[in-house]
């Protein structure tokens, strides 16, 4: 879809890089672009393709992914079996803005890519931030350390939180249809309730067509 964050997975492992460009693309609002093996080509992809996003190894066949992240200006995410803490606080000085350690589960990198769109749509508001705005987007980035915000919900907002049972997925259509309001509202608010944390977002995939967004309670 026109609006996915576009993510380029740099990993000189075909087979993992293909592995992880699926799991990209099951996580909603996500594309996965054509995985590259190694810097250089990942210099020549950020540069024509314009990632929003991109998955960066530290090992790579012909510099190190820590040398390269300082050369980076786009959001990365640094996916590695580097484990020593050297790596780790190199790669947070130079700019990541998480490591997940390899190897790890489809849903821990979907936790992962969902955080980080909390994250550009908190930092997607028009105006000035204030000081709690910049603290959320900065918890967003974390994996289930979302703190709901302390705003008073409208009626509206708390009428499509209560319409969603626990355990149950739905489409912004059904929501619409259960709270009695318009699809574009539903949409909106379902919107507003993923940035505070209060509502996850899933993919399902069809026999044609689209895939749906699918929106539910967060497991707890």
């Amino acid at each position: 879809m026109a609006d996915d964050f576009r993510v380029l997975i740099v990993d000189d492992d075909f087979h993992v890089a293909k592995l992880h460009a699926a799991y990209v693309d099951s996580v909603a609002g996500f594309l996965a672009l054509a995985p590259v093996g190694t810097a250089s080509l990942a210099l020549q992809a950020i540069h024509s393709l314009r990632p929003d996003l991109v998955l960066l190894d530290v090992y790579l066949p012909d510099a190190s992914g820590l040398d390269l992240l300082q050369q980076l200006d786009v959001d990365t995410i640094i996916l590695s079996a580097a484990s020593d803490p050297a790596s780790v606080r190199v790669a947070f000085r130079r700019g990541a803005l998480g490591y997940l350690l390899k190897p790890f589960t489809a849903e821990s990198l979907s936790q992962q890519l969902r955080s980080y769109a909390r994250y550009r749509r908190l930092l997607g508001q028009p105006g000035a931030l204030d000081q709690d705005a910049v603290e959320r987007a900065k918890r967003a980035l974390i994996p289930g350390d979302v703190t709901p915000s302390s705003k008073p919900r409208s009626a509206t907002e708390a009428a499509v939180l209560e319409s969603l049972d626990p355990g149950e997925q739905y489409s912004a259509a059904e929501v619409a249809a259960r709270v009695g309001v318009s699809r574009a509202t539903a949409q909106r608010y379902l919107s507003s309730l993923a940035d505070d944390g209060a509502v996850d977002i899933q993919l399902r995939y069809g026999t044609t067509g689209r895939p749906e967004h699918r929106y539910g309670l967060p497991a707890r």
